[in-house]
């Protein structure tokens, strides 16, 4: 095993964010009672702003960003890990406030992990990553809402993003028609090969809605917010129920009562950050048999430390469709 390993690291100058590929030895790294070799990890948009210094992500300098990773244990002081152990790391405020997954090895709390279920590599879970458990976490949501296939068509917004397209593929294996709101105009093959069956524009759900519209949906998966999720609010038929995860869009809500109290919707907020470890290990395993597996080969692309900083800069621009996968061996 060599003494040093490679790690993408990001500091401060003048006020500005700098990102360099260092060599890096284990004591280099933060306090944590497991010590991993890290195969995979993603991209998400979030890393994106971390790295391009776009967004205020960062809480600690220096920091190696990565919000996901996946590997196996070298080393533990934990009674539930031991050498060998394969686990996923999504959430926590790793990438942000703790050292993330951009790293051949990491040092990180076992509270924080989940063990890879059976029958699920490393590559495959970080072409899961964050938004593909955030995607299981809001159709679990929906489900626990008593939204079922046979109760009429899910829309997904943002749906050519790693939520939105994660959240068409596992919907669309389990039965329901699904609707995918994109904004990208070259989307709409990608999205019927992931079981879309109605393609709608960005621009049509955009516009705002009046307190009630024609009830077209039973459920509805949003990750964009604002606008967009008041018109699908106010498209949701009676008792239906939407899962809301992001707000790519913006954070505010411009909606009326009117959905909630006439047509007895229901508001879900769907949090992956500091889920709780129970419910984790129940969507990662759900994951397994819920996802197909060639949603994640349509859905991923395959990338290496050195190219972070160029496709950080695309897909905080709306430059990249689907996941990106790190491979920290490549």
């Amino acid at each position: 095993m060599s003494d040093t390993f490679k790690a993408l690291v990001l500091t401060q100058e003048d006020g500005k964010t700098v990102h360099t590929i260092q060599q890096l030895r284990d004591e280099d790294l933060p306090e944590g009672d497991v010590l991993l070799a890290v195969e995979y990890s993603s991209l998400n948009y979030k890393d994106g702003l971390a790295i391009t210094g776009k967004g205020k992500i960062v809480r600690q300098w220096p920091l190696v960003p990565g919000i996901d990773l996946a590997g196996s244990v070298l080393e533990s002081s934990s009674p539930d890990y031991k050498h060998g152990d394969r686990v996923v790391l999504t959430g926590w405020s790793v990438g942000e406030k703790y050292w993330g997954g951009y790293s051949q090895r990491q040092r990180v709390q076992s509270k924080w992990l989940v063990p890879l279920p059976p029958g699920m590599e490393s590559r495959q879970a970080m072409a899961i990553g964050t938004a593909g458990f955030t995607a299981m976490l809001c159709v679990m949501t929906l489900e626990e809402a008593g939204i079922t296939p046979d109760k009429g068509t899910v829309v997904v917004t943002g749906a050519s993003g790693g939520v939105g397209s994660i959240a068409v593929a596992i919907l669309a294996k389990l039965g329901y028609a699904v609707a995918a709101v994109s904004g990208k105009a070259d989307a709409e093959g990608f999205l019927r090969e992931l079981g879309a069956g109605e393609i709608l524009s960005r621009a049509e759900m955009s516009e705002p809605p009046r307190a009630l519209e024609g009830q077209r949906w039973v459920g509805a998966v949003d990750t964009v917010g604002s606008t967009m999720l008041a018109r699908v609010l106010a498209e949701t038929g009676y008792g239906g129920c939407v899962a809301a995860c992001g707000l790519a869009g913006g954070a505010d809500l411009p909606t009326t009562v009117m959905p909630f109290i006439l047509r007895n919707v229901s508001l879900r907020g769907v949090d992956s950050v500091m889920c709780p470890p129970d419910r984790r290990r129940a969507a990662w395993g759900r994951l397994v048999d819920d996802l197909p597996a060639k949603a994640l080969g349509e859905i991923g692309q395959t990338a290496s430390l050195e190219q972070l900083p160029e496709l950080a800069e695309k897909i905080t621009t709306g430059g990249i469709r689907g996941r990106v996968i790190v491979d920290l061996n490549a």
